[in-house]
């Protein structure tokens, strides 16, 4: 079981939520179940899978929460671009954002790699 606060991409996925919480604050009234509650979920949902697989016992099912994080943080790009091509985020917003979630997801991709070895070794033993 690991610490997902001692996770540097846990760490930079909190602080991207932060940040898109303030950005989505000034979001339409008529998009509060819209649009900001889906860029906000699939936000939280990075940093809160991540945590979730740090409190598994494997790293089978680490790896696999990592992948549901990086799941996440392609809705989110998504959902980002739609804000900005609807003017609800401003270019300079969005590139900012957007370079944090890049950073993100590579960080999300080298920890599945380092995670997943090790979690084929895990599931050949028990097999064996």
């Amino acid at each position: 079981m690991r610490n997902y606060e001692d996770l540097q991409a846990w760490r930079k996925a909190h602080c991207l939520t932060l940040a898109i919480y303030r950005e989505t604050k000034c979001f339409p009234g008529e998009e509060r179940f819209g649009l900001t509650s889906q860029i906000r979920r699939s936000s939280c949902s990075i940093g809160a899978n991540l945590a979730e697989g740090c409190g598994r016992r494997s790293d089978a099912e680490m790896a696999r929460f990592i992948q549901i994080a990086m799941g996440s943080g392609t809705e989110l790009s998504y959902h980002l671009r739609l804000a900005r091509d609807l003017d609800l985020l401003s270019m300079e917003s969005f590139e900012r954002l957007r370079l944090e979630l890049d950073e993100i997801m590579r960080m999300l991709s080298s920890f599945s790699k380092r995670v997943r070895p090790q979690a084929k070794v895990v599931q050949l033993k028990a097999r064996g």
